[in-house]
């Protein structure tokens, strides 16, 4: 892993735009429509060297491949395990509303924006031993992206996996005895997939906006009570990544991706202790938006361990204003300022590819990122 010990180096959450082609590939695989295998695999090999370039071109330093290969970053998980179905949701079975605590006061507001469908939706349940299928798509996604690499000048590269909690948040459990058994039988079978990308010479990114966001979906649960059922999450994390490297890994959280009021997430205060716990050097949080910038206080109060570096989302996707380089800057160096400059790295709060309203947006503000991270290295290093 790398620190910004000269300068303040530049990354990302992870999902990237996908070209419109290659979007529409994605829908017919999905959907079951007769695809060429072959013409599907040459397009995202292309896909993924084109991402590469863009990346390096706007001036991000640790880069991946935009998972420009996967549907989207949730669904890949289901499709590399076995032992799932999908099946109406039954009366009792609880929902995976990201926004539940939210739509108590803003229930028009989701209602008129088609967000909130009620519960006679499919859903995909456990209902049989979990077992990881899914090396050959794995060891393609790792062959694409080291091709793509070849005669690139770049700092770090990263691939990401999905943490076992978010996997738990979206298929439920029909089969394990226990949430515990269940989440440590996900770990198990994630295990094969962080180990192979740390094995191929990548950085490991963990995906988690559950940790933070399964508080809305928890509706009924006390802070306490939250924190409880968080750690468990962590624990089975920290479990999926025995035998690896901490410095080798990095972990993404956010408060959910939706575009809505957010009033009711979680303060970043009352889980940042379990954040730290998880075996990961890299943490990339969610912090431009309106609802989360205040939080870099919280790195005041709480000293970030040794060793560790922080990465701050210095431009969002909860908007598709292109933030100024000065703004980007001034969030820099705040944090900078508080837990030191050589621990802090530029991010983004989330996958900007298919959460802003465009293209040409997604990458002006990888732009304006890297601007605004030069301007800040002058300051913290005065030249």
């Amino acid at each position: 892993m790398k620190y910004s010990t000269d300068r303040i180096l530049t990354t990302h959450a992870g999902a990237l735009p996908q070209p419109p082609d290659l979007k529409q590939m994605h829908v017919a695989k999905d959907s079951g429509t007769p695809l060429s295998a072959d013409a599907f695999s040459q397009r995202v090999r292309d896909a993924v060297a084109e991402t590469v370039k863009k990346q390096i071109a706007c001036g991000v330093d640790i880069i991946n491949d935009g998972e420009v290969g996967k549907s989207n970053f949730s669904r890949y998980a289901r499709e590399r395990l076995s032992g799932f179905i999908e099946r109406d949701a039954k009366p009792g079975d609880q929902t995976s509303t990201i926004y539940a605590r939210d739509l108590i006061e803003f229930r028009e507001y989701f209602q008129n924006r088609s967000y909130h469908r009620g519960d006679n939706v499919k859903r995909v349940f456990c209902d049989a031993p979990l077992k990881y299928v899914g090396y050959a798509s794995l060891k393609a996604e790792i062959d694409d992206f080291k091709a793509g690499l070849q005669d690139q000048k770049y700092e770090e590269a990263f691939l990401p996996a999905i943490a076992p909690g978010t996997i738990e948040h979206w298929m439920k459990n029909d089969y394990y005895p226990s949430d515990e058994a269940y989440l440590v039988a996900i770990a198990d079978a994630m295990h094969g997939e962080y180990k192979a990308i740390v094995d191929a010479g990548f950085l490991l990114q963990i995906d988690d906006p559950d940790l933070p966001d399964g508080w809305q979906f928890m509706s009924k649960m006390s802070v306490p009570e939250y924190r409880k059922y968080a750690e468990l999450r962590v624990d089975a994390l920290n479990h999926g990544l025995r035998d690896i490297p901490a410095d080798r890994v990095r972990f993404h959280t956010c408060w959910g991706s939706y575009h809505g009021p957010h009033k009711y997430d979680i303060p970043l205060r009352d889980i940042i202790d379990l954040i730290l716990k998880v075996k990961a050097n890299t943490i990339s949080i969610e912090a431009a938006n309106p609802r989360h910038e205040h939080e870099w206080r919280v790195w005041e109060e709480i000293k970030l361990p040794a060793g560790k570096v922080l990465v701050p989302g210095v431009v969002g996707h909860a908007t598709d204003i292109v933030e100024h380089p000065q703004a980007i800057a001034d969030r820099l160096v705040r944090y900078a300022k508080t837990v030191g400059r050589e621990n802090v790295m530029a991010g983004t709060d989330c996958g900007l590819g298919p959460r802003v309203g465009d293209p040409q947006i997604a990458w002006a503000k990888f732009e304006a990122m890297g601007e605004g991270a030069r301007i800040a290295s002058k300051e913290l290093w005065k030249r």
